[in-house]
């Protein structure tokens, strides 16, 4: 069990990290916290937008829809692989998913497939949402990759997570059934799972060979 980064410590943790982070508007007090329970977070959960272009999509994120109240995310990633934050607390990101993933992603073990929606998981996980169309032709730039693994790593590096190569890292289509995202052309969330791993037996500041 882990308690939520504050808002100065995330944005800490993402710089130490070696990311470029834009504070979007009143991010650090844009939350649901009022929905229901922020923590305790177990691991961190990718996501694509459907959308394209880097203002409108953050603008998206921070308000959220007539359907859905923002923030859809905590930061989001856009092509060029800098880090929007939109918010700080609960935000509906992860809906309703499968128990035993989370269960297993609190083990930090092996994810079994995502069967049921029987649990929130907006309390439990950090969400970042990454400009993508989500068509499955959209490719992900190596920035913008290269940038999730560090954000991800920021995460578990701040909380202690995946120390042992664990899964703390899941896409959005290992929570939820019916899910597709992140897919397209350069993403893919075991790779992400390895890089992070990866990444973590480095220093904060490391840049990989040829990056």
């Amino acid at each position: 069990m882990a308690t939520p980064l504050s808002a100065n410590a995330l944005l800490k943790a993402l710089k130490d990290e070696g990311l470029d982070v834009v504070e979007h508007r009143d991010w650090r007090d844009n939350n649901r916290d009022g929905a229901g329970a922020w923590g305790p977070v177990h691991g961190v959960m990718i996501h694509h937008t459907a959308t394209s272009g880097t203002d409108s999509s953050v603008d998206l994120c921070y308000e959220g829809r007539s359907d859905l109240p923002g923030p859809l995310c905590h930061g989001v990633i856009d092509k060029s692989g800098t880090v929007h934050l939109v918010g700080h607390g609960r935000a509906n990101h992860a809906g309703p998913g499968d128990r035993a993933v989370l269960d297993a992603v609190i083990a930090e073990r092996s994810l079994p497939e995502d069967k049921n929606a029987d649990t929130d998981g907006n309390p439990h996980f950090y969400g970042f949402e990454c400009v993508n169309l989500g068509d499955g032709d959209d490719a992900w730039p190596e920035e913008q990759t290269e940038a999730v693994v560090r954000a991800c790593a920021a995460l578990c590096r701040a909380h202690g997570w995946g120390k042992s190569g664990g899964t703390s890292v899941i896409g959005h289509c290992e929570w939820q059934p019916g899910k597709v995202d992140p897919r397209g052309p350069g993403m893919s969330i075991g790779d992400i799972r390895e890089r992070v791993t990866d990444r973590l037996g480095h220093a904060a500041d490391w840049t990989p060979r040829g990056a």
